[in-house]
């Protein structure tokens, strides 16, 4: 009968097991914050704090909320005539500064008011909105529909343009309150949106095709103003694709007119 072997040489025959497999320190799968239980250690070790270094590292402030776009609702001009100088120069619509901003074009009042996302990419030189490819096929639409541009009020949701807008992010910061603030000014009789993203950026599902929509009366709008005179309570809406996209395909350009008809046709019916 063979002797049990002593505790000790049980145990180092076994950590000689370990080593020849190659595991030399003992592991575990419980996370550990070491920082926070070497940092007291050390210093109750020499009465001191312990250093910098070993301290356990503090949780960054949380980041500022964003600014609303427009800042403060309360000071928002209240007549179309005082829109386009703030338009122009009010820092808090946009991040980067006013560099490239392109003022709004017409009176208030206006038979149609045309809003597209955002000015052709050389309206920042010339200083009017829709000045280049958009803006020619614009105004040969505007003719065909029995319109001027004199007859129109031409504006942007955007102040400038921008290569790949966050629409989502711009409406949750207060762009469709300011669009919508700017509609209501304006006070058109009718109302043309040229771009699917401007619709939802006024809090309006695309997919419902909107016949008559009181734009100004929305929670978008916050506190909007209309000039004296006006009646901006309700406005009718049609919404096409923008520019852009009917100079590339040419074919929607008569899906367009299809519409126009049929909303121009109905408007005039519930008007007789």
């Amino acid at each position: 009968m063979t002797a049990t072997s002593p505790l000790s040489a049980q145990i180092a025959a076994a950590l000689d097991w370990w080593r020849e497999a190659g595991v030399s320190y003992a592991y575990s799968d419980e996370p550990q914050e070491w920082l926070e239980e070497i940092a007291p250690e050390r210093g109750a070790q020499n009465g001191s704090p312990p250093p910098p270094m070993m301290r356990a590292k503090p949780e960054p402030p949380p980041p500022p909320p964003r600014p609303r776009l427009g800042g403060d609702v309360a000071q928002w001009p209240a007549a179309l005539a005082d829109f386009a100088p703030w338009w122009m120069g009010e820092p808090t619509l946009d991040a980067t500064g006013t560099t490239g901003r392109v003022p709004p074009r017409g009176a208030a009042g206006a038979a149609l008011m045309v809003v597209v996302p955002m000015p052709e990419n050389g309206d920042a030189q010339t200083g009017l909105l829709l000045s280049g490819p958009q803006g020619k096929l614009l105004l040969a639409m505007l003719r065909v529909m029995g319109l001027e541009a004199d007859d129109c009020y031409i504006a942007a949701a955007l102040p400038r343009a921008m290569p790949a807008p966050d629409w989502d992010l711009l409406r949750s910061e207060g762009m469709g309150a300011v669009l919508a603030h700017h509609i209501a000014l304006a006070a058109p009789r009718r109302l043309l949106l040229l771009g699917d993203r401007i619709l939802p950026l006024l809090g309006h599902d695309p997919s419902q095709k909107p016949a008559l929509l009181s734009l100004i009366n929305q929670s978008e709008a916050g506190q909007s103003r209309p000039e004296p005179g006006t009646d901006a309570s309700g406005v009718a809406v049609l919404v096409g694709q923008d520019l852009g996209m009917l100079l590339e395909n040419p074919r929607r350009k008569a899906g367009f007119w299809r519409s126009w008809l049929h909303w121009s046709n109905g408007l005039d019916g519930i008007r007789d």
